[in-house]
């Protein structure tokens, strides 16, 4: 039980800002609104992947090739994103790569890492709608957060960002 005690109280004294990192316009609003909020509150920035399992295949070699390469794919991605949250808080932020549908990760993240605090995404600045994981938590799938979830609008200039974070 003092484990449990210790914990909640580390996490209280640190917030984590976990942004949801993919190859969308308006993530790297969500990005530097989180390591904005993280510098000025004294947290940090977590920064989670998810890689979409490979389609079945008939030979499970080619599905092992697959895996490596949209791995290697993730790191890239991720790993010229955390140079950025790096230079915007003073820290290397936590990463997390994971295979499978983006929503369902997300939330076992979340149930694993209970120091994760808040949730920031980016909405769409462009007229096709906030995306799939800002459409499920902001709807019936709320439910499922047991953080606050920030939406960051992705038309906003990094000026704009940064006076109100």
């Amino acid at each position: 039980m003092a484990d449990n005690a210790q914990s909640g109280a580390s996490a209280s004294r640190e917030r984590v800002f976990l942004v949801v990192v993919d190859e969308s316009p308006e993530m790297p609003t969500a990005l530097r609104y989180a390591c904005r909020r993280a510098k000025r509150t004294g947290g940090r920035v977590a920064m989670l992947y998810v890689m979409e399992p490979p389609e079945a295949q008939t030979w499970g070699g080619v599905a092992d090739l697959m895996r490596q390469e949209a791995r290697q794919a993730a790191e890239a991605v991720i790993a010229r994103h955390a140079e950025v949250a790096l230079g915007l808080t003073g820290q290397p932020p936590s990463i997390h790569i994971r295979e499978g549908k983006s929503r369902d990760e997300l939330l076992k993240l979340l149930a694993e890492d209970r120091s994760i605090s808040v949730l920031v995404l980016g909405a769409s600045s462009k007229g096709e709608g906030p995306g799939p994981l800002v459409t499920t938590f902001t709807g019936k799938g709320g439910s499922q957060l047991r953080i606050p979830l920030t939406i960051v609008p992705g038309a906003l200039t990094d000026a704009e960002i940064d006076a109100i974070a």
